[in-house]
């Protein structure tokens, strides 16, 4: 990996580059993966690089909405794997939930190494699903809708960071409560879910470990009041009224 000084002013950002085009070089995260992480940064210059208070809101709400759950799984592709493995492998350990590879960009070698990274940052072997798909979700033709019954196919609630909309859209259909992480609000996953966090993926998840360990001792009630009382809908307006009112306040432009 390129050595990025820590001096740098971007030094965050490019140390997901990196670490994004060590995933294409190690084969888990494909080029189209490029592309879309570029179109999420957009989006995160737009927020100001920082977690924003409804981010917060909904990150909450997530997490009591996984420690809820009866069967919750963490769905993870090819950028997840590259960017947060021991974030979402801690996650996972903590809310006692499997990891399922997901890919749009499926080969089963890709399946295989994603699955190795993962263990390899200490996750057990019976908790990653996914290269052994036996279940297909409903309205889906591409590969994505290769699942695992005792995974996402039936999972109640399912995390699924960067995710495509029409998978989104197919596993609400199920009946299942979906979590996003997503940082483009507009997009047909961030309005699909049942919860959008409309954040970076590296700060979200460690975000959702630290809340994770502060809600673990909540009573049911408090969790179910979070869950409950959440506006998915209302919360991405927070986040786009938040965006037009930082462009207002830039000296780059002016809007009338």
């Amino acid at each position: 990996m390129f050595q990025v000084p820590k001096s740098h002013p971007r030094y965050e950002s490019l140390i997901k580059r990196e670490k994004l085009a060590e995933g294409v070089r190690a084969g888990i995260t494909s080029f189209q993966g490029l592309i879309a992480h570029g179109r999420g940064e957009a989006f995160d210059y737009l927020i100001g690089e920082r977690t924003l208070p409804p981010a917060l809101n909904a990150t909450k709400t997530a997490v009591a909405m996984l420690l809820l759950a009866e069967r919750p799984v963490l769905s993870v592709n090819g950028n997840v794997a590259a960017l947060v493995p021991s974030g979402i492998v801690e996650l996972s350990r903590f809310l006692d939930a499997p990891l399922e590879i997901n890919i749009f960009y499926r080969t089963e070698e890709r399946v295989r190494r994603i699955k190795e990274h993962l263990l390899r940052h200490g996750a057990p072997e019976e908790k990653v699903l996914g290269d052994k798909p036996d279940a297909l979700i409903p309205g889906l033709e591409h590969a994505r809708a290769k699942a695992t019954r005792r995974g996402i196919y039936s999972a109640d609630v399912v995390l699924t960071p960067l995710e495509d909309g029409d998978r989104c859209e197919a596993l609400v259909r199920m009946g299942k409560r979906v979590i996003a992480i997503d940082l483009n609000p507009l997009s047909r996953t961030a309005r699909a879910a049942t919860v959008t966090v409309v954040d970076d993926l590296t700060r979200a998840v460690n975000n959702m470990i630290r809340l994770a360990a502060e809600l673990k001792e909540a009573s049911r009630g408090e969790l179910e009041k979070f869950v409950e009382t959440f506006d998915n809908r209302g919360n991405l307006q927070s986040v786009l009224k938040i965006i037009a009112e930082r462009l207002t306040q830039l000296d780059i432009i002016e809007l009338d």
